[in-house]
């Protein structure tokens, strides 16, 4: 039923238009006229003038043919993690990647093309089916903020899945972390290095000592820590004045989340206490966890449907965020199911053309599954 000539052909086309995040216009308008022939009713938001970006998420509805059969989304984004505007496709048996120089963009438009191309089988063969969602999100790259945007409250559906993970296809990603950024500022005082470094306060100094005292990386099973940047200094001759750190930790459980800011903030403000310097902590939330069991109705669709095409189905908890944990803080249990990307966030990424079918074909099973009861 999967045309793959067309999938290839689809996906190898959407990776060539380069759409980084809140530059994802020429890419939407590409897969507009496809949507509209399919005869889905489209709609767009005004996520774009909240973000800064050039383009808003697109919701897009196919009206059920089967009254009675439960309302569902699919969800994919349109941007990727860097720019790719010369990126060099090559095509070798079954494997899709690039010379090396750029990312390829699979993540996520391995998910974008296998779900049009579902899409198209659907509306081809006439299938039945209940209303039937895209969720097609812009800036996911970037904080998740496209989805947070979407006005999930214009759909109807019951459950949903996000296509944006990798092999092997028939992993199902039921839970994420919760994940909080902290901002630091370190002040202390600039001195000469040479003639008076004693009246002087080194913030790198005070931002070391706090970072050595620190649990990072992995704390357990459900928990990590990481600082990520840290910038500051003048001159190799003044004693630094000032820092700023960015960091962050993660956990499924948010207590312990809690407890590792605490942690990670309490070393801040200690060692710049002992040493006369000031601190300012800012912290924001990435995004919310979510855990769904193997009993809840989205996971069960995702599983048998796997389990009849043949598929290694895992149930997996993820190490970070999708849309999927902004759909399941809105309300509609929402699971993660692994397409053809692989490598991804590096210019090493690739995408096999057989898992690019086999992930369409897993579309189609669980919309097969959903109308049959």
């Amino acid at each position: 039923m999967v045309n793959t000539k067309r999938l290839v052909d689809d996906f190898i086309a959407l990776c060539r238009i380069n759409s980084p995040p809140r530059q994802e216009a020429a890419v939407i308008e590409s897969v507009l006229p496809r949507l509209q022939r399919l005869g889905l009713e489209i709609q767009r938001d005004e996520a774009g003038a909240h973000i800064g970006g050039n383009a808003d998420n697109v919701i897009a509805r196919l009206p059920r043919n089967l009254p009675g059969a439960p309302p569902v989304f699919f969800s994919a984004h349109f941007d990727t993690v860097e720019p790719n505007p010369n990126v060099q496709i090559i095509v070798e048996d079954d494997l899709i990647r690039t010379d090396g120089t750029s990312i390829l963009g699979a993540d996520d438009k391995a998910g974008m093309a296998s779900l049009l191309e579902a899409i198209e089988c659907v509306v081809e063969h006439n299938l039945p089916h209940g209303d039937i969602w895209l969720l097609l999100s812009v800036a996911e790259e970037i904080g998740l903020l496209g989805a947070k945007h979407l006005p999930l409250e214009r759909v109807n559906a019951t459950m949903g899945f996000v296509l944006d993970t990798g092999p092997p296809v028939g992993k199902v990603v039921v839970g994420a972390p919760t994940h909080d950024h902290l901002t630091v500022r370190v002040i202390g005082r600039a001195a000469h290095a040479g003639a008076a470094p004693e009246l002087g306060i080194s913030a790198i100094v005070v931002a070391s000592r706090a970072i050595a005292r620190m649990k990072l990386g992995r704390i357990d099973e459900e928990t990590t820590a990481n600082i990520g940047t840290f910038h500051g200094g003048q001159a190799t001759n003044v004693v630094c004045p000032e820092v700023e750190i960015r960091a962050e930790a993660r956990s499924h459980d948010t207590a312990k989340l809690e407890t590792q800011l605490t942690h990670m903030i309490s070393c801040f403000r200690e060692e710049a206490e002992q040493m006369g310097a000031q601190v300012h902590i800012e912290t924001s939330r990435h995004y919310e966890a979510y855990r769904l069991p193997e009993d809840a109705p989205v996971v069960r669709v995702a599983r048998e449907s796997a389990l009849a095409l043949g598929l290694p189905y895992e149930a997996k908890l993820a190490g970070g965020g999708s849309d999927a944990n902004v759909y399941n803080s809105k309300g509609i249990p929402t699971v993660v199911l692994s397409t053809g990307m692989d490598k991804v966030h590096t210019h090493d990424e690739c995408c096999r053309i057989s898992d690019l079918q086999t992930t369409a074909q897993w579309v189609l099973e669980i919309v097969k599954r959903l109308a049959s009861g």
